[in-house]
């Protein structure tokens, strides 16, 4: 089979495009990448320093038409999680907008628009995606679910936790993938009983097994989309939305499920670099004390500007970070040396340290210095990996999905 050209979106410094083209089985024909608050576009810079600037917009998706992104065969992207309500538009006969600025609207309309549909999609977010917004639990996702059906894809989904499937980091992310129907694939789910394709049968399970937790669920969605939008589960409960499961013809099918991995595990100590004696990542006697506290227990009295006081209380963290372990989840405040809850430090002969940005980078599974360029400093380099994913997950689910496509099409010819 040849390889799948590919369409990358909200690209990043090309996490999708390295986890895809490590199988060797995707080529990259377009990629976006836009900051809309930044001035110098750091992270394109890196795209573009390590991929060539072929092919490569660095444009505002919203102002890119449709007929400038070459035909593809899979869609693919990080995009933003934001507000993805609908409302309607009485010059719009479709009746279909979202709020200006939504970027999951930019993907709905390169779909919408494309004579050529791609046959796939495989979409990274945040896994809060699944249980937003707090006032209607779920629905943000139903939206989604709903929309690509109506444009002709089935879609199933996980919740994946990479250092469950023995990688460096604690990164749970939600991923889902798109089947146009007119493929192979499509007809396979149609046929499939939705538990057995979400544990033993479906792309996801190929990749990444699991085993079953709980009862699934099932439930139709609205077939308008404006009034989906408006009444999904308005009673305000817990998102009907497990951690995996499959949406076709408006027809939800969910269920808990837990990673089954017997290997061996990804922790910190495997992606340690040599100590430098006099590194700017020591922290400094003087500031130990200020981490102790940031990492530590509270409970206390605060105030807020305007002179309210509230009761504060948090539990502790493992400070230093245990090195037996995979890390916790990298954060965009990462970098920078200013003591903080959040960022990671470790025990090395020569003290402690926060770790360098070559070592951010293996716990997502880039190469090495892949940020590293001229003018990019290493905060920001810390700011790429929190925001970017585990190349590692995006290349097993590349392969599954490769796998998959693959061994339908000989059926077909045998």
């Amino acid at each position: 089979m040849q390889k799948l050209k590919v369409c990358e979106l909200f690209a990043g410094v090309g996490g999708f495009r390295l986890g895809l083209e490590n199988t060797g089985k995707y080529e990259v024909v377009w990629s976006n990448q836009w900051e809309p608050s930044t001035k110098t576009q750091h992270a394109s810079l890196v795209y573009e320093a390590r991929f060539g600037h072929e092919n490569h917009s660095n444009t505002n998706l919203e102002e890119v038409p449709t007929s400038e992104i070459p035909d593809h065969d899979i869609l693919v992207g990080g995009f933003p999680c934001q507000d993805y309500s609908v409302a309607t538009t009485l010059k719009n006969s479709k009746g279909l907008i979202g709020k200006k600025g939504v970027l999951w609207w930019s993907i709905h309309r390169i779909l919408s628009e494309k004579e050529n549909k791609p046959k796939y999609l495989f979409f990274e977010n945040v896994d809060r995606l699944l249980k937003s917004p707090s006032s209607q639990r779920g629905r943000d996702f139903a939206v989604m679910l709903k929309s690509l059906n109506n444009l002709g894809y089935a879609v199933e989904w996980r919740v994946i936790n990479a250092a469950e499937y023995g990688m460096p980091q604690r990164r749970r992310r939600v991923f889902f993938l798109g089947y146009h129907k007119s493929t192979e694939i499509y007809k396979t789910l149609q046929e499939t009983s939705p538990t057995k394709w979400v544990l033993e049968r479906g792309t996801i399970a190929s990749a990444f097994s699991v085993k079953k937790q709980g009862v699934p669920i099932s439930f139709s969605l609205e077939k308008n989309l404006v009034s989906l939008s408006n009444s999904f589960n308005l009673e305000k409960g817990l998102s009907p939305f497990l951690n995996s499961g499959i949406c076709m013809g408006n027809e939800v099918h969910t269920l808990k499920t837990a990673a089954e991995y017997y290997g061996p595990p990804g922790v910190i100590s495997d992606i340690l670099e040599e100590q430098l004696p006099d590194s700017e990542f020591n922290i400094p006697e003087a500031d130990i004390p200020k981490w102790e506290y940031l990492k530590g227990a509270k409970k206390e009295i605060r105030k807020t500007k305007d002179g309210f006081e509230y009761n504060y209380s948090e539990g502790s963290m493992v400070f230093p970070d245990a090195l037996d372990q995979p890390s916790r989840t990298i954060i965009t405040g990462e970098g920078g040396k200013s003591p903080s809850r959040f960022k990671h430090v470790v025990q090395t002969s020569t003290g402690l340290r926060r770790l360098f940005p070559v070592e951010l980078e293996r716990l997502n599974m880039f190469p090495d210095n892949h940020t590293k360029l001229e003018g990019i400093s290493n905060t920001k380099r810390a700011f790429f990996m929190g925001n970017a994913l585990v190349v590692g997950v995006v290349e097993q689910m590349g392969n599954g999905l490769f796998q998959k496509i693959d061994a339908l099409e000989e059926q077909l010819q045998s």
